[in-house]
């Protein structure tokens, strides 16, 4: 029985699958695995404990293993993607495959069909197919560039929204404030400052959470941030779908990433937002694990 492995390598969380030619058999999850954001040292780690905790699951060993595929941010880079290889070369045995997080998602809402990909996790960014199979993406081009929606764009979206609270009513009274400084450990704004304005910069897609509980208590700045979320969301898959799509009619569209399972609102406003300019597209409400398309691209590049 061939043994193969599907990776989900994020910037918060690394899953990964392991199943049979038919089958999952076992799962395993880590801290985020991102060599980009988090280094050699910490992806290796996190690449290495969500590896032999889904080996443990089944009983396995990771020699066992025939194939493997791994989808991350910045694949397209080859130093990154032979600095993945060659970590999982001293994890795993077998064939190695390196992608993009966007091309295991897409795998795992459509398989080889049609379809458009909305990711909104530590990054974010749109990925689509057509019929004729070409791929078009938006986004997804750095936190420097553009990532709005994702979970690094929340959270210093939501300092830079307390920040200017502060400026026109001089309060510091909101439940935004108080959850993001409780997330951080921090007692008074101007420690929050001197931590947003910190180098290396903080973990900003860890206030997530934080924003989350603030909007779920009625804050009206974090659900400002969620709403605006879910509308620049929704935008990256109108992009996508007007430069791929011409007729625009019935496109399947789907979701993953942290962002869309953790937060109804943003959910809403990007399936309202969307469909009062596309009313025929099809959005699944269902957020996809995009460790299943890892999971079946093994699969099938040991059948090619």
């Amino acid at each position: 029985m061939a043994i193969f492995l599907g990776i989900d390598g994020g910037g918060t969380k690394t899953s990964c699958v392991i199943g049979d030619e038919t089958s999952v058999l076992g799962s395993g999850t880590a801290a985020g695995s991102n060599v980009i954001r988090l280094g050699e040292a910490k992806a290796r780690e996190a690449l290495g404990a969500a590896i032999r905790q889904a080996c443990a699951a089944v009983k396995m060993t990771p020699a066992q293993i025939e194939r493997t595929c791994v989808g991350l941010a910045g694949a397209g880079r080859p130093e990154i993607s032979n600095l993945v290889r060659r970590l999982l070369a001293e994890l795993v045995s077998g064939e190695i495959e390196v992608v993009g997080d966007m091309v295991i998602a897409l795998q795992a809402a459509f398989g080889n069909g049609a379809g458009v990909m909305v990711i909104a996790g530590t990054g974010s960014m749109a990925y689509g197919r057509n019929a004729s199979g070409n791929t078009l993406r938006a986004g997804g081009w750095g936190f420097s560039i553009f990532d709005e929606g994702s979970g690094h764009w929340i959270g210093r979206s939501a300092i830079a929204a307390i920040m200017r609270d502060y400026d026109e009513t001089g309060e510091e009274n909101s439940a935004l404030l108080d959850s993001v400084k409780k997330a951080w450990g921090l007692t008074t704004r101007e420690q929050l400052v001197l931590a947003a304005n910190a180098h290396p910069s903080p973990d900003f897609a860890a206030l997530l959470p934080a924003v989350l509980l603030a909007a779920d208590s009625g804050d009206a700045l974090a659900r400002s941030i969620l709403t605006q979320a879910g509308t620049e969301l929704a935008r990256l898959a109108k992009i996508v779908i007007r430069r791929l799509f011409p007729d625009g009619d019935q496109v399947p569209v789907a979701m993953s990433g942290g962002v869309f399972s953790n937060c109804a609102l943003v959910r809403q406003v990007f399936y309202n937002s969307l469909r009062s300019e596309y009313p025929n597209c099809s959005v699944n409400l269902t957020v996809i694990e995009p460790v299943r398309g890892a999971l079946e691209l093994a699969r099938k590049g040991a059948k090619v």
